[in-house]
């Protein structure tokens, strides 16, 4: 499968892993056609390790080649990738405080369309910069970006995937307790993922065709992704059990540095 990832235009092999991360999102979210509610510690140990498979991919896949392009153009090795960074992890805190407002202006009588509305555009305001990510590393692995690789990024997708499958059923269950039908929740679900591919592509062909702020690019999904995985994904998954999400983070950054280093 990587190997046919590689042989593709990198256009094309980023629709295909954005697909796939919304189509697990949609796997997430179609728990509420069978059940009513999915064992937490599962849930939790999924998204353990998808972040730490985000964590390693952060670096490995993203910020490292962000650095290292930057040198290679004859630039500071750590102004771009430090405003970069910073600018990913800022981006994602504003979006929440954003929300938690939206949240908040709605008083204690906020209607139920209404809360249901804010947690899909929570997810997907997250979504955002996951499908950039995976776009921006299948660029840089086509322009020839030091330390980036179509295989980072395959395995990049496939992390993200593994923590979108949690992720749509945290959206699809609960509307399905505030009263929604299994359809409805499932649709809505689903939908917190689809702007994956849309995103993806964005980065991928911003990526090809500005080579000179790679840097930027690369390194501003990394620090989303870290606010990302800092901010939401380990606290969920340490919730319910510490241990159990401390074991998922470490087997996520495990796989993915070893795969990355390995086979990249």
């Amino acid at each position: 499968m990587i190997q046919y990832l590689q042989q593709l235009h990198p256009v094309t092999a980023t629709l295909l892993c954005t697909l796939f991360t919304w189509g697990v999102t949609a796997a997430g979210a179609a728990v509420v056609l069978f059940f009513k509610q999915i064992n937490k510690w599962i849930m939790d140990l999924f998204l353990g390790f998808g972040a730490g498979v985000m964590i390693a991919a952060s670096f490995w896949s993203l910020l490292a080649p962000a650095i290292e392009l930057s040198q290679q153009l004859g630039r500071s090795g750590w102004a771009a990738p430090a405003a970069g960074f910073s600018a990913g992890g800022l981006f994602i805190v504003l979006a929440d405080r954003i929300m938690d407002r939206c949240k908040k202006g709605q008083g204690e009588e906020k209607s139920s369309w209404k809360r249901c509305m804010l947690l899909v555009s929570a997810v997907t305001m997250h979504n955002i910069p996951e499908g950039m990510a995976i776009g921006v590393a299948f660029g840089g692995s086509a322009l020839g970006v030091p330390g980036s690789t179509a295989v980072g990024a395959a395995i990049l997708a496939l992390g993200i995937g593994l923590q979108n499958f949690p992720e749509g059923a945290a959206v699809s269950l609960p509307l399905r307790r505030e009263g929604y039908s299994r359809g409805k929740s499932f649709f809505l679900g689903q939908a917190s993922g689809f702007v994956e591919p849309a995103a993806g592509l964005l980065g991928v062909v911003a990526a090809m065709w500005l080579r000179g702020i790679m840097p930027l690019f690369l390194s501003f999904a990394a620090g989303a992704m870290m606010a990302v995985v800092a901010g939401d994904l380990i606290p969920e998954s340490a919730n319910t059990n510490k241990n159990l999400a401390v074991i998922g983070v470490v087997l996520g950054f495990m796989v993915m540095m070893t795969l990355d280093v390995a086979l990249g």
